[in-house]
C-alpha cells in the first residue's frame, strides 16, 4: 500500500482549504467573464412586445421610442430612458419582429407630459371582430395592445356601444375628490378587469377588481356586488395626486354589452357610483397621431399578463414539428451533378388544357391535386367535430346513424343474424302512407264489433257510443302456444326483449321525467291505421304475421290532438283498494294494433316511462288497449308503497276526473317489475376491419370539403420510386451517397403517360456532410408516346421503356428544373391598413432573419393611405429589398397587382400575388421556388383561413379551397397570359383570381395546388377597410 502523508495533511488543512477556495473563485470568475463576453453579442435588447415580437424601438425619457437604427449594438447597463433618437429618424416608428421567442415584458415606465385640458375624458381603444368573452381572449389578439381598430375617448367610465365580438381598453388617470379610503367595483357583460396603479406610472398597475376569467361570467348593468371579485379592497387615495388606471373589457356575440366602474368611500351603507368626467383625465392626446404612431400607448402589466399560453403539447397535428419545416436550411446538391443520373425524356402531360376553350370561371375544374408522402398532417382533424365532409357521407345520415355501418356486432350464442336484420328494417324503413294525418285522428276513433274470445285472446264486447269503459281482470299466464308464437314472430320478439331496445326517434333523447308531485294522470289514446288496411272485425290477427309498420308512429314527432277515454275501474284488490263494478264493454283494437300490443310494451322503454299495459295473450278478460303513446303524457313508475294512504270512497266527480283518479291509482299499484327500462349491454363487442378513407379520394380539385388535407401517397409507391432513384444515383457516383430520410415526395398523376414526382431526400455524402436532394423525376409508363409539341426538347425522345420487365421507368423530364436562387417578389396592394402593414413588414423581416435568404423583395402599392406613412415604414423595416409605389384613387386590387408586377424588371423572376393578412411559414420562399418553373408550372398554395378568435398558435378554421388569390408565377409567363384584367375589375374585386386562372391554364401551364403547413390567413375586420367610413359619430383614426 503506497505511503500517504496523513499527518502533514492534517497540519496543513487550513492552507489546503484556502487554496481550494481560491481555485474555485478563480474558476467562477473565468466562467463569468466568458459568459458575459459571449452574451454581449447574443443578448437580446429589452424592447420586446407580446407574443415574442420584438419592439425595435424602446422608451426614452419623454415617453417616445427610438428608431431601430438608433439602438446600440453593444451591451449597456444604462436605463432605457437614457437612449435618445438621433436626428433624421422618426421616434414614433415601431415594428414587430420575429415571433417564437419568449420575450420579457416591455413596460412603460415614463408617462408623457400631462396637461390640464386632458380632464373630463379618458382614452378608449377598440379591438373589433374578435370572438370570445374572456379578457384572456383579448390579450391573444394579434394587434393588442398597440394597434387597435379605433382610437377615441369617453367622458365617463360606463360604456355600452351595443355591438358584439369586440374588446375595449380604457385607460387614463383618476383624480380623487378627497383624501381617504376608497373601494372600487366593476360590472360588465361579459368579462372585465380593473387595474389601478398606486401612482401615475403604468408599470405599477395592479389588478384590484374583475368579473370572471372564463368568458361565461357576466353581470347586469349596475350590479356591482354579484361576485366577490368585483369589489376591491379599500385603497388609500389622496386628492392632490392622480392615479393611472386601466379597464379591459371583452364582449362576445350575446347579451347586453356594457362595462362600468364605480367607487365609494369606505363607509357603511354607501352605494357605488359610476366614476364621472369630473374625476378622470386622458393619458395622452391621440387626436393628431396616425395609427402607426404607437410610442405613446402605455404597456402595463394589464396589457401583457396572461398573453402567453404555457408550452403544452400541440392540440393540432399540423403544429407538431415536421422535417419539411426546416429542410430548406440543409445545403442542396448541385443540379449539375444530377443531370446524368437519369436519361432525359419529354414531358407533356395529358391533363394540360393548352388552347382548349374554357368557359368563364371553369378553370377550377381543370386543376388537379398532388399526392404527398409522408403524411404532412394538413387534414384539419380538430375541425371534424362539426364538419365530417372528409368521410363522403351525407351529414343527415351521419347525424342519424353515425358510423355503425362500418361495425359488425358480435352475436351471442343463440342469436340469429336475420332476426337483427329484420329489426333494423322494421325500425328504419316505415311507410308514411300507413299513418294518419293530424286532422284525421279525431275522426279515427270509432267503436268496433265484439268478437268471440279465442285461445285466451281479448274478448271485446259492444259498447255505447257515448261511453267506453273497460274493466281489467287478473292477468293469466300465457299459454305455451303463445310463447312459441312470441318466439317465432320477429315483429314482436325484438321489441319485447328489454335487453335489446332500439331508440324510436333514431338517437333523439327522451324527455325528462317529471317529479311524482307534478305528474299528470295517465291517459289512454287510441289511433287506427287507414281504413283500407284494417283487418276484418270478426277475424283475429294471424299469429305469424310479420311486423310491417308502427301504427300511429311518426318518424318526426309532432303535436297531435288528444282524445281522452274513460279508464276502467280497478279490479278487486286487497289492502282496502277501491273495487270496480261489473264488467263494462270496451273497444276492440284493429288487428294490427292487437298483434303488436306486446311489442309496444317492449319498446316503450326507449321513450321513457310509459302507461303500463298488459300482454294481449295474458287473459281472456277485457284489457285497455293503447296503440299510441304521447311523449307529453308519459308517466314515471311509482315506487312500491307510494299512494298507499289513499282512502277508499266513491268518486262522484266528472267522468274525466274519475278516469284520471283511477288511472293514477292503477299506475301507482303496478309492481315495479312490470316496468321496462333501457338495458345497456356493457359486454357487447364488435368486429371491424381497417378502413383507409384516403383511398376513396381522387386527385380532382375538391371544392366541397374544406377540412381535408393533401392527398396521401401510398408508402409502397413512394419507397419504390426512391429506391429506383437511389440505385441510379449510386451507380452514377460510385455509391457516394446514403439515404438518411425521405423528407417529402409529391406526385402528380397522369394515367395516360406517367406520373411526375418531386423527390426531397436527405442524403449523407461519404466523407462529407448531409445534403438535400430536391429534383423532379418522371415515371414513364410503358408504351407511352409524346407527340411533338411547340418548344419541345431538341433531343430525340428515347424508347418507351428500357427495362426488360416492361415496368415503368424513371427519367429526367426536360425543362422541368427549379432554381434555388431565383428572385421572388411579393406584390401587395394596400390602403388604410396601418396595423396590418406593420404586421406584414414584421413577418417579412422575421422571414429574412430566420432563413438568411436575401433573394426576395416586397413591393407595396399604396392607394393614398391616410393612417400611416407606408414609404417610411418600408425604409425602417429590415428587408433585403423593397419597392414603394403610390397610386391615386380608390382601392383596386387588380390594378394594384398589375402595377406591382410592371415594376419588376427581371422577366425571369417570380412574382407572388399576395394578400396583406397572411402568416407565412418559414419555408414559404423555398415552396414558391420549387413549384414555379418558367414555362411549365405556376403555384397556387391553399391557405388556411382562421376563424374569429383563432391564431396560428391555436388554429381553428378551414382551407380556402375556392380561392386562388395567392398565386406564384414567373413574370414572363404572367406577361404572356395577359396579366390582370384591370378593365373588368376596375371598381370591384372578387373573381379576378378565377379569371386569371382560366387564362393561365389556356396558356398550357400546370397549376400546382397544395395545402401548405402553417400557412394562415388571419381573421380580420372589414370595417374601415379601403377607406370606407362608418355612419356613426365616433372618430375613426384607424383602418
Amino acid at each position: 500500500m503506497p505511503w500517504f502523508p496523513v499527518k502533514k495533511v492534517r497540519k496543513q488543512m487550513k492552507l489546503l482549504l484556502l487554496l481550494l477556495l481560491l481555485t474555485c473563485a478563480a474558476w467562477l470568475t473565468y466562467v463569468h467573464l466568458s459568459l458575459a463576453r459571449q452574451g454581449r453579442a447574443l443578448r437580446q435588447r429589452p424592447g420586446y412586445g407580446r407574443d415574442g415580437e420584438k419592439l425595435t424601438s424602446v422608451t426614452d425619457g419623454q415617453g417616445v421610442r427610438a428608431a431601430p437604427s438608433t439602438q446600440r449594438a453593444e451591451d449597456s447597463s444604462e436605463s432605457l430612458e437614457e437612449e435618445q433618437a438621433p436626428e433624421g429618424q422618426d421616434p414614433n416608428m415601431l415594428f414587430l419582429a420575429a415571433a417564437g421567442r419568449p420575450p420579457p415584458l416591455n413596460l412603460t415606465r415614463q408617462t408623457p407630459p400631462w396637461r390640464e385640458e386632458y380632464k373630463g375624458q379618458v382614452n378608449l381603444h377598440v379591438f373589433e371582430d374578435w370572438c370570445g368573452g374572456a379578457v384572456g381572449h383579448l390579450r391573444r389578439n394579434l394587434h393588442f395592445p398597440l394597434f387597435p381598430h379605433i382610437r377615441t375617448t369617453v367622458k365617463k367610465l360606463a360604456v355600452s356601444p351595443k355591438w358584439k365580438n369586440y374588446g375595449l381598453r380604457i385607460f387614463g388617470f383618476i383624480h380623487p375628490a378627497r383624501d381617504g379610503d376608497v373601494q372600487f367595483s366593476v360590472a360588465s357583460d361579459d368579462n372585465s378587469e380593473f387595474w389601478l396603479s398606486p401612482d401615475e406610472s403604468p408599470v405599477a398597475a395592479q389588478l384590484v377588481a374583475f368579473v370572471g376569467k372564463t368568458g361565461s361570467e357576466w353581470t347586469a348593468p349596475g350590479e356591482f356586488t354579484k361576485f366577490s371579485s368585483q369589489v376591491s379592497k379599500p385603497r388609500r387615495l389622496m386628492a392632490s395626486r392622480r392615479y393611472y388606471f386601466e379597464v379591459l373589457h371583452k364582449q362576445d356575440d350575446r347579451g347586453s354589452d356594457h362595462v362600468e366602474v364605480g367607487w365609494r368611500a369606505f363607509l357603511p351603507g354607501l352605494k357605488f357610483e359610476v366614476i364621472g368626467s369630473a374625476h378622470i383625465s386622458l393619458y395622452t392626446d391621440e387626436s393628431t397621431l396616425k395609427m402607426d404612431h404607437v410610442a405613446h400607448v402605455p404597456q402595463s402589466p394589464a396589457s401583457h399578463v396572461g398573453g402567453h399560453l404555457p408550452q403544452e403539447e400541440p392540440s393540432v397535428d399540423m403544429l407538431r414539428p415536421d422535417p419539411r419545416d426546416t429542410f430548406f436550411l440543409t445545403p442542396r446538391m448541385e443540379p449539375s451533378s444530377l443531370e446524368d443520373v437519369l436519361e432525359p425524356c419529354a414531358y407533356a402531360p395529358t391533363y394540360v388544357v393548352k388552347d382548349f376553350p374554357i368557359a368563364r370561371y371553369q378553370g377550377l375544374q381543370f386543376v388537379y391535386l398532388s399526392f404527398v408522402y409522408p403524411n404532412d398532417h394538413t387534414r384539419l382533424t380538430h375541425m371534424e367535430t362539426d364538419n365530417k365532409c372528409f368521410y363522403r357521407e351525407s351529414p343527415l345520415y351521419l347525424e342519424r346513424f353515425g358510423f355503425y355501418k362500418y361495425m359488425k356486432m358480435d352475436e351471442e350464442e343463440g342469436e340469429e343474424d336475420d332476426e337483427e336484420e329484420v329489426q333494423r328494417r322494421a325500425f328504419l324503413f316505415l311507410n308514411p302512407d300507413d299513418f294518419l294525418d293530424e286532422g284525421e285522428l279525431l275522426d279515427s276513433l270509432e267503436l268496433t264489433e265484439p268478437s268471440p274470445p279465442q285461445s285466451g285472446r281479448l274478448s271485446p264486447a259492444p259498447v255505447a257510443p257515448t261511453e267506453a269503459r273497460a274493466t281489467p281482470a287478473q292477468p293469466a299466464p300465457p299459454s305455451p302456444q303463445d310463447e312459441r308464437d312470441r318466439r317465432h314472430s320477429r315483429a314482436l320478439s325484438w321489441a319485447a326483449r328489454a335487453t335489446r331496445t332500439l331508440p324510436l326517434f333514431l338517437g333523439r333523447a327522451p324527455p325528462p321525467r317529471r317529479p311524482a308531485a307534478q305528474q299528470p294522470p295517465p291517459k289512454v289514446y287510441v289511433t287506427r291505421v287507414r281504413p283500407g288496411q284494417r283487418a276484418s272485425p270478426q277475424a283475429p290477427a294471424p299469429r305469424s304475421r310479420r311486423w310491417s309498420h308502427f301504427p300511429g308512429t311518426f318518424l318526426r314527432p309532432r303535436p297531435l290532438p288528444r282524445v281522452q277515454l274513460r279508464a276502467p275501474p280497478r279490479p278487486p284488490r286487497p289492502q282496502g283498494r277501491r273495487t270496480g263494478g261489473p264488467q263494462a264493454p270496451r273497444l276492440r283494437p284493429p288487428a294490427r294494433v292487437q298483434a303488436s300490443q306486446e311489442g309496444w310494451e317492449g319498446q316503450a322503454g326507449t321513450l321513457g316511462p310509459v302507461v303500463p299495459t298488459v300482454d294481449s295473450n295474458s287473459s281472456s278478460e277485457t284489457r285497455p288497449v293503447t296503440s299510441f303513446l304521447s311523449l307529453s303524457q308519459v308517466s314515471r313508475p311509482q315506487l312500491p308503497g307510494e299512494g298507499e294512504e289513499e282512502e277508499e270512497g266513491e268518486d262522484d266527480g266528472a267522468p274525466g276526473d274519475e278516469a284520471a283518479s283511477e288511472d293514477s291509482e292503477e299506475a301507482a299499484g303496478r309492481p315495479l317489475g312490470r316496468w321496462r327500462e333501457d338495458a345497456i349491454d356493457w359486454q357487447r363487442t364488435f368486429s371491424v376491419g381497417a378502413v383507409d378513407f384516403e383511398l376513396l379520394r381522387s386527385d380532382w380539385n375538391d371544392l366541397r370539403c374544406n377540412v381535408s388535407g393533401n392527398l396521401q401517397l401510398p408508402e409502397a409507391e413512394a419507397v419504390d420510386v426512391v429506391a429506383q432513384y437511389m440505385e441510379r444515383l449510386n451507380a452514377r457516383h460510385g455509391g457516394r451517397f446514403a439515404l438518411l430520410r425521405i423528407v417529402n415526395v409529391e406526385k402528380r398523376r397522369d394515367s395516360a403517360r406517367g406520373s411526375r414526382f418531386l423527390l426531397e431526400l436527405e442524403l449523407q455524402e461519404r466523407g462529407g456532410g448531409r445534403l438535400r436532394l430536391s429534383e423532379y423525376v418522371f415515371l414513364r409508363l410503358p408504351g407511352a408516346r409524346v407527340g411533338d409539341a411547340e418548344g419541345e426538347s431538341p433531343e430525340p425522345m428515347p424508347a418507351a421503356s428500357a427495362r426488360p420487365d416492361g415496368h415503368p421507368e424513371l427519367c429526367r423530364p426536360l425543362r422541368l428544373a427549379w432554381r434555388q436562387d431565383v428572385m421572388v417578389h411579393f406584390i401587395v396592394p394596400v390602403k388604410n391598413q396601418a396595423r396590418w402593414v406593420a404586421q406584414f413588414l414584421a413577418d417579412m423581416a422575421a422571414l429574412h432573419a430566420r432563413t438568411g435568404d436575401a433573394h426576395f423583395s416586397v413591393v407595396l402599392v399604396d392607394f393614398e393611405s391616410e393612417d400611416m406613412d407606408v414609404e417610411r415604414a418600408l425604409r425602417a423595416a429590415r428587408l433585403p429589398r423593397y419597392q414603394y409605389l403610390r397610386r391615386t384613387g380608390n382601392f383596386e386590387r387588380s390594378a394594384g397587382l398589375q402595377a406591382g408586377v410592371d415594376s419588376v424588371e427581371d422577366a425571369s423572376s417570380i412574382v407572388f400575388l399576395c394578400d396583406l393578412h397572411i402568416h407565412f411559414p418559414p419555408g414559404i420562399l423555398d415552396g414558391i421556388r420549387k413549384h414555379c418553373v418558367e414555362g411549365r408550372l405556376a403555384f397556387a398554395p391553399v391557405v388556411m383561413r382562421l376563424g374569429c378568435g383563432s391564431s396560428p398558435a391555436d388554429p381553428h378554421g378551414y382551407w380556402e379551397v375556392n380561392g386562388f388569390g395567392l398565386f406564384g408565377i414567373y413574370k414572363s409567363d404572367f406577361d404572356r397570359v395577359g396579366g390582370m384584367n384591370t378593365e373588368e375589375f376596375r371598381d370591384r374585386w372578387g373573381g379576378e383570381d378565377w379569371e386569371l386562372l382560366d387564362r393561365v391554364l389556356q396558356a398550357g401551364l400546370e397549376v400546382e395546388r397544395l395545402r401548405l403547413r402553417n400557412f394562415y390567413h388571419y381573421f380580420h375586420s372589414r370595417r374601415g377597410m379601403w377607406g370606407t367610413r362608418s355612419r356613426g359619430g365616433a372618430r375613426e383614426a384607424g383602418s
